[in-house]
């Protein structure tokens, strides 16, 4: 083909792929009355995430045409829900919307009224309906993946000695502190908080079970070793006598 013909040819074709949509406009071929959306698909294992507040999310935004309706809009309004970590939009012609919903999974409650998703988000939600045993920590929003992994270590390492980690905080100037279920906390302080640990754990191991469960708070942050504040021991309680099979012993029988 004589290449000027083909340039030509090129250049009407594109002509009319722009121009087909506004004559499509023109003639009412795309007007929301001729395709509208007849039906919506809601996919998802729903556990936290209303249904039904997904489908009201998204209604508002599918009632223009087939071809009018924004998917980035719709998917704006169902990832603004609570409980909603991520959201798939599709249309399906000739006149369907298919959402599908992820939601998030939280895996510890952060700060004093928020939760950290399993993809390390930090976000706000109903928390009465999340489980009490779940871990507690406290730190910038922004260092919340560090302050995962940091309890993570932390909890792995103390249950080799007997303890429950529950709950992790990095404070304002990068200092580390956790605490167990029974209150006893373990300062890790801001360096080498991994060789403190281990350090630490390899002391304990030498004492007997009875004796590390009294630790109330250990101090890692010395270069050598680390301070402990003891619990006081548990005194037992007296026996107290039996009364009664004493007064049964002391009676005389019965003569027949």
């Amino acid at each position: 083909m004589n290449p000027r013909i083909a340039r030509v040819a090129a250049w009407m074709i594109a002509l009319a792929l722009v121009a087909t949509p506004i004559v499509a406009v023109l003639n009412g071929w795309l007007a929301d009355e001729r395709w509208p959306i007849r039906r919506l698909v809601v996919q998802g294992s729903f556990e936290q995430v209303d249904e039904a507040a997904v489908r009201a999310a998204v209604a508002p935004r599918v009632r223009a045409g087939f071809f009018a309706v924004e998917l980035d809009a719709v998917k704006a309004a169902v990832e603004a829900l609570p409980w909603v970590e991520h959201a798939e939009v599709r249309k399906h012609w000739p006149d369907r919307i298919d959402v599908r919903v992820e939601e998030r999974v939280p895996i510890a409650f952060w700060g004093e009224d928020r939760l950290l998703s399993h993809h390390g988000d930090v976000f706000a939600a109903d928390a009465a309906r999340v489980p009490e045993t779940l871990p507690r920590l406290y730190g910038p929003d922004a260092r919340a993946g560090e302050v995962w992994e940091q309890h993570r270590v932390a909890r792995e390492r103390l249950a080799l000695i007997g303890f429950d980690v529950r709950a992790t905080r990095m404070n304002p100037r990068g200092a580390w502190l956790v605490a167990t279920e029974d209150g006893a906390e373990f300062v890790l302080g801001r360096e080498q908080t991994a060789e403190r640990l281990n350090r630490f754990i390899a002391a304990m191991q030498r004492l007997p079970a009875a004796e590390r469960s009294r630790i109330a708070r250990a101090d890692l942050r010395y270069a050598n070793g680390f301070s402990v504040i003891w619990r006081a021991p548990v005194v037992p309680e007296a026996p107290v006598p039996d009364t009664t099979e004493s007064i049964q012993g002391s009676a005389h029988e019965p003569q027949v």
